[in-house]
């Protein structure tokens, strides 16, 4: 039994060394509003792009011990996002709604301690619900900030979070370019303002912007030349300034990376170049198979990759999806006639309709 045990925790120690997600937005000149991820695991979650009606139902509900009943709430807006198929019930980890607010799950293992719910609680869910309930009831970063006043959100043992404990922190933007950073960490809600634009994992969200004052050497303007006595020695190419930026995939280095290149970057126009803008900052966290590798416990090795990344338009409910085979060609969605269904909808992201390369000839043809 002891040793059971033992393994059960060694096992879950390694998976949660292989979560590196990425999280930007960026807002253009023209008030355009684009938040994107990335999805790095290990292991296939069968991800899904779900959509979700205007009028669906969620069940929550508390710890069976509270004694309180499960609720049902309608909701007011239509959602497409990501879930992960090994978890009953589609529990999203990503997604955005009708209205233009923007989620992104990015994991928090380490430090991560949901809400008691105790007999006098009115507003109680799991977190496996939590994803659904946002998207499908809030139109705004300001007013689901409200919601969480009273909202308990709980997690334990007896919910079926697949292969991993579902310790979590969320990412939400709305199309007013409004963000924060919603925690749970020692039995609290912390919601902080998303004044980085960023978000990756572990540690917590304000460990992250103290790390940062520890790279104010950065910069976009590198050092062209120096006199050294009677030599003028130059620059060997451009990007200097950005020596000792750090190239990991820890999320603390994702992080420094992921914020240097959101606020350094010129400026989009348009939401087509604030798409792309997104687009080439993730670049810059994408892991290949091989790269970032964990040892599991019977001594297999195991690589945590990017398994999918999300472009999502919030201003014209738009959404690109790529997974790992199809890293260089997004699906591009038109979201309206989705939020428009009354029914809801599922398939695979590995099964989705990616554009095909086209015939060398004819691409040359007048």
């Amino acid at each position: 039994m002891l040793r059971s045990v033992a393994t059960t925790l060694s096992l879950i120690a390694a998976m949660n060394t292989a979560l590196a997600c990425t999280a930007v937005d960026i807002v253009a000149a023209d008030k355009s509003v684009i938040a994107g991820r990335t999805m790095e695991w290990a292991f296939d979650m069968q991800w899904t792009l779900v959509s979700q009606p205007k009028g669906t139902e969620l069940t929550l509900t508390a710890p069976k011990d509270t004694g309180l009943p499960a609720k049902t709430v309608t909701t007011r807006y239509s959602v497409v996002g990501v879930s992960a198929g090994i978890i009953p019930g589609g529990t999203l980890l990503d997604g955005q709604n009708s209205e233009g607010l923007s989620m992104s799950g990015n994991f928090l293992p380490g430090f991560t301690q949901y809400q008691a719910v105790t007999a006098q609680d009115k507003d109680y869910q799991s977190i496996l619900t939590f994803g659904s309930w946002a998207l499908g009831n809030f139109a705004t970063v300001d007013a689901l900030r409200d919601a969480l006043k009273t909202m308990k959100v709980w997690a334990d043992d007896s919910l079926p979070t697949g292969p991993t404990p579902a310790t979590i922190h969320f990412l939400f933007v709305d199309r007013s370019g409004a963000g924060m950073v919603v925690e749970y960490v020692n039995g609290e809600v912390q919601i902080h303002d998303n004044v980085a634009k960023v978000l990756t994992n572990a540690p917590t969200y304000d460990w992250h912007l103290n790390n940062v004052r520890n790279y104010l050497n950065l910069s976009t303007v590198g050092v062209p030349e120096r006199q050294v006595g009677t030599v003028n020695v130059t620059e060997l190419g451009q990007g200097g300034g950005l020596l000792g930026m750090p190239g990991d995939y820890t999320p603390p280095s994702r992080f420094v990376r992921a914020a240097m290149l959101r606020h350094g970057i010129t400026e989009p126009k348009t939401a087509a170049e604030a798409t792309q803008a997104v687009a080439h900052i993730l670049n810059n966290v994408d892991i290949p198979i091989g790269i970032a590798q964990s040892r599991m416990p019977d001594g297999k090795m195991v690589s945590d990759y990017t398994q999918w990344v999300v472009l999502k338009d919030v201003t014209n409910n738009r959404l690109m999806i790529a997974d790992y085979d199809n890293r260089l060609n997004y699906l591009t969605i038109d979201l309206a006639p989705i939020f428009a269904e009354t029914k809801p909808s599922a398939k695979l992201v590995s099964k989705l309709p990616y554009p095909k390369p086209v015939s060398g000839a004819a691409t040359l043809q007048p």
